[in-house]
């Protein structure tokens, strides 16, 4: 496996794990935990090292899971997990970015993660209510004391990654990015590559949807995050299976897979983008961390960098309530 740097000196796999997917959003959660536990530690075993978790997921138990199944291994990997939600009776109930609480979720994701340090702690969402300067003066105290190594931004405005990269370095920035998502790109991308800070794609395969294996004949299951999302309705999905058409049939030409595809473009757009696709499932870690080994030309690059303007992508990637948690 590749590796690269996300900020000054963040060294990690050149594709991460995404580990929310083991205990909520995608359908009911797989019943027997110990499969979740052996597909993180096979992920480690085939190479990756960056594993992506938070509070909110569950809440409080993947981040359990995630600590447990990599303790073994610890000083091989690195974890990232994040605060900014408040959590009561067990759900979200809004955004909570004050310093006494940034303070008490570095405590307790210490705990449920066992590690005497979060290696990179992100803001899980722009809180309007609280000054990001007062955001990152917090964690930079964190960092000071040892509890948190590096500090992360989660779909933040350029404007805001600034204003809080003055105050403490921002070693990554974590938001939606893909064939299908191209939001970051006008001034989020090169707001980061200017300043030096990693970039972190999540959902890098369109929730499934750039694999090829999802079209509108797809039955999503209670408790599927997508049965809430504008771009996932029967309709859309017909709208858009052109865009993963065209890179299926890349893919098919070049003896990968759609996923590959998706995920090989992205590498390509910086040598600092680490995308973390999520999956329960060894099978796609194998497939998807070969994406680092398939080569795409300069026109191959040109043709997927003008598919989504060529062809268009229908639907918001998130329903209206998460549309308004977003940094403008």
């Amino acid at each position: 496996m590749h590796t690269r740097t996300l900020g000054r000196d963040l060294r990690v796999s050149a594709i991460g794990l995404g580990a929310m997917g083991m205990s909520q959003s995608y359908g009911p959660n797989p019943g027997d935990r110990s499969d979740m536990i052996a597909v993180l530690r096979g992920a480690v075993d085939r190479g990756v090292t960056f594993f992506d978790t938070a509070e909110v997921y569950g809440p409080y138990v993947n981040e359990k899971l995630v600590g447990e199944a990599l303790a073994p291994v610890r000083d091989q990997v690195v974890i990232a997990t994040k605060f900014g939600f408040r959590i009561e009776d067990g759900a979200p109930a809004g955004l909570n970015s004050r310093p006494e609480q940034i303070r008490a979720v570095a405590h307790a994701s210490l705990d449920r993660l066992g590690v005497e340090r979060l290696d990179l702690f992100y803001q899980h969402r722009v809180d309007p209510e609280v000054p990001i300067e007062d955001v990152a003066g917090t964690v930079g105290d964190l960092v000071r004391e040892g509890k948190v190594r590096c500090f992360g931004l989660s779909e933040p405005s350029a404007e805001t990654i600034r204003s809080a990269h003055s105050v403490h370095p921002v070693t990554a920035v974590q938001s939606e990015y893909s064939l299908w998502t191209r939001d970051p790109e006008p001034d989020v991308l090169p707001t980061c590559a200017a300043l030096g800070i990693g970039f972190v794609p999540f959902s890098p395969l369109g929730k499934g949807f750039l694999t090829g294996t999802v079209d509108a004949s797809t039955p999503f299951t209670d408790g599927d995050v997508r049965t809430t999302i504008p771009r996932f309705t029967a309709v859309n999905r017909v709208a858009n299976q052109a865009l993963v058409d065209h890179v299926a049939t890349l893919a098919q030409s070049k003896g990968a897979t759609p996923g590959q595809v998706a995920l090989a473009w992205l590498l390509a757009q910086h040598p600092s983008i680490v995308p973390i696709p999520g999956t329960r499932r060894l099978s796609r870690i194998e497939e998807n961390t070969g994406a680092t080994r398939l080569p795409l030309s300069a026109d191959e690059l040109t043709d997927l960098n003008e598919l989504a303007s060529r062809i268009g992508v229908t639907g918001n990637r998130y329903n209206e309530h998460h549309m308004s948690l977003l940094d403008k």
